[in-house]
C-alpha cells in the first residue's frame, strides 16, 4: 500500500498489480454502485419519497454541487497521494450508496446523493488525470475505449441481476442497494491494499492553470456538462413518470445500453485515433441536436414510447464519444498539466427552476 514504484518499472511487476489492472478494476467497479443507483433511482424516488419533476431536479442539483468542488482535489493530493485519493472517494461512493434506502425521505435522499456525488466526482477527476498520466499519448485513445467497455460489462452484470432476479426474488431497494454499493468498496479496499503506488514520469502540478488559447476545450467540458444532466435527469424520469416504466423495464432499456457500448467502445476508440477528434465531437453534436428535438416531440406531440426509448439508446451511444475530449486534452502541449477540468454541473444548477417548471407546465 505504501510502496512506491516508478512506472518505467512495472514491467517487472505481474500482470495483475500492473497499472494498466488497477485501472480496469477501477471502472469496473464503479459502475457496480452507481449505475445501480441510477437504474433505481428515477422508481426508487417516485414510489418511496413521491418525488415529481421539480423535486428531481433538485436532487441533481445537489448531486452536481461537488462538481464545483472537485477542484479541492488539488489542494487534498498536496497531502495524499491521487491514487489512494481515487481510491478513497470510490469507497466513499460505494459506502454512500450502499445506505441510501436507509433514508426514504426528501432530506435523506439529498444527504445521501450529496455524499455519494463526493465520491464519485472525486473519483472521477483523479481517474481521469491517472488515466492520462499513466497511458502513453498513442495507445491512449484504444485503452480509453477498453476501459469504457469494461466499465459497461461491469454494469452489464448489475443490470442483468435486477431484470432476471427483481421480479423473480422479490428484490427489494434496501438489498440491492447494499450489495452493489458493498461489493465496489471491497473492489476498492483491494485495490488499495493490493497495489504499490505508481509514480508517474512527470510530477503533477498541485495548482490551477487557465489558458486561453484552450477556451474551445473549456467550452466543450461546460457544454458536455449541461447535455449530460438532461440524459441523466430528464430521459430516464420520462421514461417512469410518462410511460410507466417498472425498475425491471427502465433496467432492460439500460442493458440495450451496455450491450450497444460494449460492442462500440472500443471501435468509437479506433474511430477517434483514425478520423479525428474534431469530426468525432462533430458526429457526435449533429447527432444529439436530432435526439434533442426527438425528446421534445414526445412531449409536444405526443409521440409513443418506441421513439421515446430510440432517443435514449442513441443518446447513450453518442455520450461514448466523449472519449474525444480526454485525448483533444492529452495532446495539449502541457506535459505535466494531467488534471482535466469536470464537466460543468451549471447544466443542473441552472435546471430547476427554468426546466422543471416547464416539464411540469407541459405534463400538466
Amino acid at each position: 500500500m505504501f510502496h512506491t514504484l516508478p512506472i518505467s518499472a512495472v514491467a517487472n511487476l505481474p500482470r495483475w498489480r500492473r497499472p494498466l489492472t488497477l485501472l480496469f478494476l477501477m471502472a469496473a467497479a464503479m459502475p457496480l454502485a452507481f449505475a445501480t443507483w441510477s437504474a433505481l433511482l428515477n422508481n426508487f424516488v417516485i414510489e418511496v419519497a413521491q418525488f415529481d419533476g421539480l423535486d428531481i431536479g433538485w436532487l441533481h442539483t445537489v448531486r452536481e454541487i461537488p462538481g464545483f468542488l472537485a477542484v479541492g482535489v488539488i489542494a487534498l493530493i498536496m497531502v495524499i497521494r491521487e491514487q489512494v485519493l481515487g481510491i478513497v472517494a470510490l469507497i466513499l461512493l460505494g459506502a454512500a450508496i450502499a445506505i441510501t434506502a436507509w433514508f426514504p425521505s426528501m432530506a435523506g435522499i439529498l444527504t445521501i446523493t450529496m455524499l455519494s456525488s463526493i465520491g464519485f466526482h472525486y473519483y472521477e477527476t483523479v481517474n481521469q488525470s491517472l488515466q492520462l498520466q499513466w497511458l502513453g499519448k498513442e495507445e491512449a485513445p484504444k485503452i480509453l475505449g477498453w476501459l469504457m467497455a469494461a466499465g459497461s460489462a461491469a454494469t452489464l452484470v448489475a443490470y442483468g441481476v435486477i431484470v432476471l432476479t427483481w421480479e423473480a426474488l422479490g428484490l427489494n431497494y434496501n438489498l440491492v442497494y447494499q450489495v452493489s454499493g458493498g461489493l465496489t468498496v471491497l473492489i476498492a479496499l483491494f485495490c488499495l491494499l493490493a497495489y504499490p503506488q505508481f509514480e508517474a514520469p512527470h510530477k503533477q502540478l498541485n495548482k490551477i492553470i487557465l489558458r486561453r488559447r484552450y477556451w474551445l476545450y473549456y467550452c466543450l467540458q461546460f457544454t458536455a456538462g449541461a447535455r449530460r444532466q438532461i440524459f441523466v435527469v430528464f430521459a430516464g424520469f420520462m421514461m417512469v413518470e410518462k410511460f410507466g416504466f417498472q425498475v425491471h423495464e427502465v433496467t432492460a432499456l439500460y442493458l440495450i445500453n451496455l450491450l450497444a457500448n460494449i460492442i462500440l467502445a472500443p471501435l468509437m476508440g479506433h474511430a477517434v485515433a483514425r478520423w479525428g477528434e474534431r469530426n468525432a465531437l462533430i458526429f457526435e453534436y449533429v447527432g444529439l441536436i436530432g435526439v434533442f428535438l426527438a425528446y421534445g416531440g414526445v412531449y409536444y406531440f405526443g409521440w409513443g414510447v418506441v421513439l421515446a426509448a430510440t432517443q435514449y439508446i442513441l443518446d447513450h451511444i453518442f455520450f461514448g464519444l466523449a472519449l474525444a475530449r480526454k485525448r483533444i486534452f492529452k495532446k495539449l502541449p502541457i506535459p505535466l498539466i494531467l488534471h482535466p477540468p469536470p464537466q460543468s454541473p451549471l447544466g443542473s444548477i441552472i435546471f430547476p427552476r427554468c426546466f422543471c417548471q416547464r416539464y411540469l407546465a407541459i405534463c400538466g
